[in-house]
């Protein structure tokens, strides 16, 4: 039986251990902020990092090594080097949204890809046992371009929950709730699936429409024209895209301002 230890027990952490440990796998504990690290790799096939990046090198150097235990962190942005201390290293990060144990670990074992970097040592990783278990699917992604990998998730993820978030603020505003824009949403990704973002796009900025765009704007507050003038900007950029045009810098495009 594969055994892993967890230091962070946060919303990563919790649903990696639930998934692998209805998988087989046995978790042998999770250690927290205020607990000693020193021995938490010793026992173990694998430690697992589980805390916000900017503190993942300072838990790993804290950590005394074993040779035997690979030492992975979940961080999408994070190369190798921050878990140097360790012959044995790896970084795991799953591209799926996981906002609690019950329903990440769930996800986690839907079949979903993770981006893997992992030491020569390690060739023949636990990590990769972790990610069969799973179903998953590995990709690997180098520490050089880990950085931009990680941008292009949160793009993926975080932006467009924060879109749904004006989306949310400008219905309430005439009397509607995010919940009746939320199929126009779905559509719209499974279009992007099925004919990629070129293809799928639609709307004024695909029409070159710019007198619909500045009656757009001078319906919103000013609080909210900064984020519909960069949405547009960017469809502008993607429609140039589609009709093989050279397209702008999303910050040149030709989108109405409103002082």
């Amino acid at each position: 039986m594969r055994t892993i230890r967890v230091i962070g027990p946060g919303r990563a952490g919790t649903s990696l251990a639930a998934a692998l440990g209805a998988r087989g796998w046995d978790v042998v504990g999770f250690l927290g902020r205020h607990d000693d690290v020193r021995d938490a790799a010793r026992g173990v096939d694998a430690l697992i990092i589980a805390t916000p990046d900017d503190v993942v090198a300072d838990v790993a150097a804290h950590v005394d090594p074993d040779p035997s235990t690979t030492v992975v962190h979940l961080s999408g942005s994070l190369g190798l080097d921050v878990l140097a201390p360790h012959p044995r290293r790896a970084g795991l990060h799953p591209l799926v949204p996981l906002p609690n144990a019950l329903v990440g670990a769930r996800r986690l074992g839907e079949g979903v890809t993770f981006a893997v970097a992992q030491s020569p040592v390690a060739s023949v990783s636990v990590v990769r046992s972790m990610v069969e278990s799973l179903g998953g699917r590995i990709v690997e992604v180098a520490d050089a371009d880990r950085a931009a990998y990680h941008a292009a998730a949160c793009i993926a993820a975080n932006h467009v929950v924060a879109l749904l978030g004006q989306v949310e603020r400008v219905a309430a505003s005439v009397g509607l709730d995010v919940a009746a824009f939320l199929p126009l949403t779905r559509a719209a990704v499974d279009d992007v699936a099925a004919l990629g973002p070129k293809d799928a796009l639609t709307g004024p900025a695909v029409r070159g429409d710019w007198a619909t765009l500045s009656r757009h704007l001078d319906a919103l507050p000013a609080s909210e024209r900064p984020g519909y003038q960069a949405g547009a900007a960017l469809a502008t950029q993607l429609a140039h895209a589609a009709l093989e045009v050279d397209s702008a810098d999303p910050a040149d495009a030709t989108i109405p301002v409103v002082a």
